[in-house]
């Protein structure tokens, strides 16, 4: 793959799947408000983070729209979306049919032997890469998705900590496995994580959607559906406006094992609670519009409470503390003013909680907008420079 290299169709088709398992994820989250739940909804979520960033390490070592590659990408399109169909089973296997954890965790196990293969092939004739994969396939693949699959025959705290150990395992040995990987091209990868961040936030707002279904159109229902608009515009903004060049910046820059490094952390790592934040928020958003079209709280007295408004609040938190680590292990920089944000959204929670749910929405709009102008304003001449090169 050449340097200036860009995402391909074929890419773009296989994250389709993703946008159907985050909505899959939400919906499960939204079934049980409890803290038990959240957790699985967690596990599941980062068990479809951890598939596909498998393949965006996969297609930028290789053209992923050319020959018996696509005919992978096509298989693993089709174990994923197995596993997004089985997500409300991910945990309880439902009346009739097949085994539901099971056949989730079989699917899994198809997309990882897949990715695996596909490795393996590629890197026949790189000695290098080989023995990083070598090294890092029988415990990431071999023991993560056994455990998986041993999680499916059990029920309650065991099926949990089973799910854990799966995808931490995988997650610290990937990490500790060493750096031999390749980076062909840093455009096209960099290019990968803002695609599927903005498949996140188009998630979030599928969400709005989804929450006034139905429902004749009011003026909450319109008021609630721009603020939430609002909000996701000002996390993609956050993210795109400087962000996400800076850190390409950095990244295009680096040499050897630096640049797998930036990778790593700066993109498969960090980016992951930037989806969990936007997932968070699309649970919150969910609710609150379900309040702006629900008759019995039309007179929009009612507070958001427990965890949709922490995933209100929370989710835009950890998407700017997952930003603000990103750019940071890339290029060693920290904004001030998002720090200020995050403290600031924390500390609303509680005010938050005794506004109507609609308000508390303005309130999380009118925070991030703040940031927004402040930093458009403050930073004009290194955000030119850096978004214009001049």
């Amino acid at each position: 793959m050449a340097e200036d290299a860009s995402v391909t169709q074929i890419e773009l088709f296989f994250d389709l799947v993703i946008v159907f398992a985050f909505t899959m994820v939400t919906d499960l989250a939204a079934h049980e408000l409890t803290w038990l739940n959240m957790l699985r909804a967690f596990l599941v979520l980062g068990v479809m983070w951890w598939l596909w960033i498998a393949y965006s390490w996969l297609g930028n070592v290789v053209q992923a729209d050319e020959g018996i590659v696509r005919l992978a990408m096509f298989a693993a399109m089709g174990f994923a979306f197995i596993a997004a169909i089985a997500i409300p089973e991910a945990f309880h296997d439902l009346p009739g049919g097949w085994n539901g954890p099971l056949v989730f965790a079989l699917a899994y196990l198809g997309i990882r032997l897949l990715h695996m293969v596909m490795f393996l092939v590629i890197s026949a004739d790189d000695p290098q890469l080989r023995g990083q994969v070598v090294r890092w396939a029988p415990i990431s693949i071999g023991i993560g998705t056994s455990l998986l699959v041993a999680a499916a025959m059990t029920h309650g705290t065991l099926q949990i900590l089973l799910w854990i150990a799966a995808i931490g395992g995988d997650a610290l040995w990937t990490k500790f496995a060493g750096a031999d990987w390749r980076i062909n091209s840093a455009k096209h990868f960099a290019e990968r994580y803002g695609l599927i961040v903005i498949i996140a936030l188009g998630e979030s707002i599928v969400s709005i959607g989804i929450g006034v279904a139905g429902q004749p159109v009011s003026w909450p229902i319109t008021v609630g559906s721009m603020l939430g608009l609002a909000v996701s515009g000002l996390l993609w903004w956050a993210y795109f406006d400087v962000t996400a060049l800076s850190v390409e910046h950095a990244f295009a820059q680096a040499t050897g094992k630096r640049k797998i490094r930036i990778a790593q952390n700066s993109y498969t790592y960090w980016h992951f609670p930037m989806i969990v934040g936007v997932i968070a928020l699309s649970l919150g958003l969910k609710k609150v519009l379900n309040y702006a079209s629900d008759e019995s709280h039309y007179q929009l007295t009612d507070a958001l409470k427990g965890i949709p408004l922490y995933g209100l609040y929370g989710g835009p938190v950890l998407f700017l503390v997952a930003i603000i680590g990103s750019k940071h292990y890339a290029t060693g920089q920290i904004t001030t003013a998002r720090v200020v944000a995050v403290v600031a959204l924390l500390a609303l929670i509680p005010v938050a909680a005794m506004l109507p749910a609609l308000a508390a929405l303005g309130l999380l709009c009118a925070v991030l907008a703040a940031l927004t102008i402040w930093e458009v304003a403050r930073y004009a001449a290194p955000r030119d420079e850096i978004r214009h090169g001049h």
